[in-house]
């Protein structure tokens, strides 16, 4: 049996369904059942407040911040977990402002996600010492990098497209002229290799619950690059990332390193879900998943073209240019993404018109792909999506 086949049996997937949306939230693993269950019981139940320090619940962030960091190319020591991603982009660009306090652009593009806009927008309103937050084009980015810039603020992969900055390139620009950079990997941590060592970045942010599969809700990671470690100001200086919280000084001081970036109590039965993830996580390397991700992308891509005309590639041809997702432009998208649904072929839809399919090697295959494009071709090819009950938009696209 192949690594994949064995990772695919250690997730639930119902039967029939083609999953192709863990880039929105990564299936079931297994052994979280019981290991959720085991911690409820076992931990909270029987331990109580005693599970804190007897079950180990205090040091989790960090620990499993440290198999994040495996997967991230990120030093031992340097991530930590807790709280939301949008609160980690918060944290992150606060901090790397105030590295760099005599610039006031921030620098980002109009496919970044739109939350980690508005975050910077919250930021700036909070702050009031003049900054502003500059959008350009994704393919602009490295020519508007100049001595005005503080922060170049980037999610890595495009969540629409799936179209890949190249990390090392803009990060060695930035720091030419003087600008830190952010970058958000909610779309590549568990997608493509990442490397935050080799590429020299300041601050990486992310989240558990798309490709590494830790449950919605799962917590976020931040990363901050050992050179600021100790410099990097909290800008939310919560209790816990207090250099000694149960001291209960009435005055914060920062704790030290990445710790000073925990903010509030650890999710701890996300965590306990989480950890089985990190499992199955570490029985693969992300250069082995990337290469598979590439050969059923590049796979789905080809079928789709020969048996959906109508569709228009979104995400850029090159496979070594994208992340490990697909999409593809229709003008009736979400009534098609439903018509797909309610099929059993599960993807998702990104106004105004993207149809959307993430690729995890962890639990899809070749099998997947061809039985995706049999519905695929169906429902487009006999218009089965022209229905009004699929032109109904839920809460959640």
């Amino acid at each position: 049996m192949s690594i994949f086949a064995k990772t695919k049996t250690m997730f639930h997937l119902p039967e029939g369904m083609v999953y192709l949306d863990g880039n929105s939230l990564g299936p079931l693993p297994r052994a979280a059942t019981a290991r959720v269950a085991s911690t409820m019981t076992d931990e909270w139940g029987e331990m109580l407040i005693t599970g804190w320090n007897k079950a180990g619940w205090m040091t989790k962030p960090t620990e499993i911040g440290d198999r994040i960091a495996r997967l991230i190319g990120a030093e031992a020591g340097h991530v930590v977990l807790g709280d939301t991603l949008s609160i980690k982009v918060y944290q992150a660009l606060a901090s790397a402002l105030d590295l760099n306090p005599a610039r006031k652009v921030i620098l980002s593009d109009t496919g970044n996600f739109p939350s980690d806009l508005y975050m910077a927008e919250g930021l700036i309103a909070s702050l009031k010492q003049g900054h502003i937050l500059k959008t350009v084009a994704p393919e602009d980015v490295a020519e508007h990098l100049d001595d005005t810039v503080a922060v170049l603020m980037l999610t890595e992969v495009d969540y629409r497209t799936g179209r890949l900055h190249d990390m090392a390139a803009l990060t060695k620009q930035a720091h030419t002229v003087g600008a830190l950079t952010v970058w958000d990997l909610a779309h590549s941590a568990g997608a493509t290799p990442v490397d935050l060592t080799a590429a020299n970045a300041d601050f990486a942010v992310g989240c558990t619950y798309k490709y590494l599969n830790g449950g919605p809700g799962a917590p976020g990671f931040i990363y901050v690059a050992p050179r600021h470690a100790e410099a990097a100001r909290p800008a939310l200086s919560g209790w816990l990332g207090h250099a000694a919280p149960f001291s209960f000084h009435l005055n914060y001081a920062a704790g030290a390193g990445i710790e000073r970036m925990r903010v509030g109590t650890p999710p701890v039965l996300q965590m306990a879900a989480l950890e089985t993830a990190m499992d199955i996580w570490d029985m693969v390397t992300m250069d082995a998943v990337r290469a598979r991700s590439i050969v059923l992308t590049e796979l789905f891509i080809a079928e789709v073209e020969a048996a959906c005309p109508m569709l228009s590639l979104a995400s850029p041809r090159d496979p070594h240019q994208r992340g490990s997702q697909v999409s593809f432009r229709f003008a009736e998208g979400y009534a098609a993404m439903q018509a797909l649904i309610a099929r059993g072929v599960i993807g998702d839809f990104r106004a105004p018109d993207i149809m959307r399919f993430g690729f995890t090697p962890l639990f899809i295959d070749a099998a997947d792909v061809h039985a995706a494009v049999a519905v695929m071709a169906d429902v487009m090819g006999n218009r089965l999506w022209d229905r009004p009950e699929y032109k109904i938009r839920a809460r959640v696209t």
